[in-house]
């Protein structure tokens, strides 16, 4: 009997985020979404990674509507791949368009996620 109560446990989750949300980019997460096509994986990476830098010229252009248009869209973007951390950071701009450090940690949030892409790439 105790062997039943074991498989229907709930798993202990209490450690916080699992190592794949931990990376720039949740491979897990990107796997889900292309059901698991390493070539549509790498394709849609670099899409993103274009779309990101793109949004970040939004997000310094001065303006604060370009700025808040642009910060949503990466938001959006960032989530679909699995790139949780340009995502929040996207989120707190959105939320404070104007905040120089909001707005480096959206800069910094990108390049990391850029240079994982790119290891991922070689």
């Amino acid at each position: 009997m105790a062997a039943l109560n074991i498989a229907f446990e709930a798993p202990d989750n209490s450690r916080g985020t699992g190592p794949s949300r931990e990376r720039p980019i949740d491979l897990v997460h990107l796997a889900k979404q292309t059901m698991g096509d390493k070539v549509l994986e790498v394709e849609v990476l670099h899409m993103f990674a274009r779309q990101a830098r793109a949004c970040l010229q939004e997000i310094g252009s001065g303006s604060a509507e370009k700025a808040k248009a642009g910060a949503h869209r990466l938001k959006g973007a960032a989530s679909a791949v699995g790139a949780f951390k340009v995502a929040e950071a996207a989120n707190a701009f959105e939320d404070r368009v104007g905040d120089a450090a909001c707005m480096a940690a959206v800069g910094a949030a990108v390049v990391d996620a850029e240079n994982f892409i790119l290891k991922l790439s070689r």
